[in-house]
């Protein structure tokens, strides 16, 4: 397959060339950096993605603070930050109790929600089985579908599980199927240690393309090994037209120590826009949002993107 990619390369801008990208850094991105950023960075950094022309920029998640530290401004954030016209911006919700306190805030209208495709994932983050966990996030769909909040669904673990192993993709597309039937409008397929090549990634998606339509899911890779924007690829020759990826790449993988962890926002759509997709989105705006944010909070995360462009935005002041 990678063969035919290099040989006859696709015209993709003769194709259904809209891409839709889902800013996640906010929330999954900083989820998982140890050093607290203040609220008011978290606010301006949402804004800032806002006006970088995203249509979703998850925000935050309303889990206890007991687990992430990180994310237990979720109140203030979700108070704070503007709301741009034609801007989704859902929080992710793990139980009934999430959801309980997110629609105490009055501003929510998009949840997110997170089932896993192995059950050694889900007892370790859920303590729950699989089954057990969709029956639970079934319920949380209903209610937030019922207030009129729009839900969208996770499966961790596409691909393969730090507990179990490889994943078996039949489970993959019975946990999506049964998220999509609960009300989800749309699935994103997580390779959550980013362990997936364009070889099993392609046969994931080919199991779970037999139950479901291409246009009611989304991916989610992370480039622990180098291999998120290689798997994009395969999940656009499959017809998928939405990915997640998080501004500088913030995040890592708490299973591969040092390993980097979501893709990074910059290099994915320099990928699309070098391949004819039209996203939407202003790169060099969000080089100018990770450079931003990493002098504001004093981090240093840069995208490969993100650093070859502001260097030259260096030399041509």
């Amino acid at each position: 397959m990678l063969t035919k990619w290099i040989l006859s390369p696709r015209n993709y801008s003769t194709a259904a060339n809209r891409f839709r990208v889902v800013e996640v850094g906010a929330r999954d991105g900083l989820q998982a950096e140890k050093k607290f950023v203040p609220t008011k960075i978290k606010v301006e950094l949402i804004d800032r993605l806002s006006a970088c022309g995203f249509s979703t920029v998850e925000t935050t998640s309303f889990v206890s603070p007991k687990w992430i530290p990180q994310l237990a401004d979720h109140n203030d954030v979700v108070a704070q930050h503007q709301r741009f016209p034609g801007v989704a911006y859902p929080v992710l919700v793990p139980n009934s109790a999430g959801l309980k306190n997110a629609m105490a805030t009055g501003v929510v209208d998009e949840i997110a929600v997170f089932a896993a495709a192995s059950d050694g994932f889900s007892k370790k983050n859920v303590n729950a089985t699989v089954e057990e966990s969709l029956k639970k996030l079934i319920e949380v769909t209903k209610t937030a579908l019922d207030a009129n909040i729009r839900v969208r669904g996770y499966v961790s673990v596409v691909v393969g599980c730090p507990y179990d192993g490889a994943v078996n993709p039949e489970v993959v597309a019975r946990v999506t199927e049964t998220l999509l039937a609960a009300g989800c409008y749309e699935v994103s397929l997580g390779d959550t240690i980013g362990v997936g090549t364009v070889n099993t990634v392609s046969k994931m998606l080919d199991t779970v393309l037999k139950h479901v339509p291409a246009e009611k899911l989304a991916v989610h890779f992370h480039d622990t090994y180098g291999q998120a924007l290689s798997n994009v690829l395969v999940s656009i020759e499959k017809g998928i037209r939405a990915a997640d990826s998080s501004v500088a790449g913030l995040g890592g993988c708490p299973y591969a120590k040092g390993a980097t962890g979501n893709l990074a926002t910059e290099d994915l759509l320099y990928f699309l826009r070098g391949n004819g997709f039209e996203t939407g989105v202003d790169l060099e705006k969000v080089v100018e949002t990770a450079k931003w944010f990493n002098l504001a909070a004093g981090y240093d995360k840069w995208s490969r993107v993100g650093a070859a462009i502001s260097a030259k935005m260096e030399k041509k002041i």
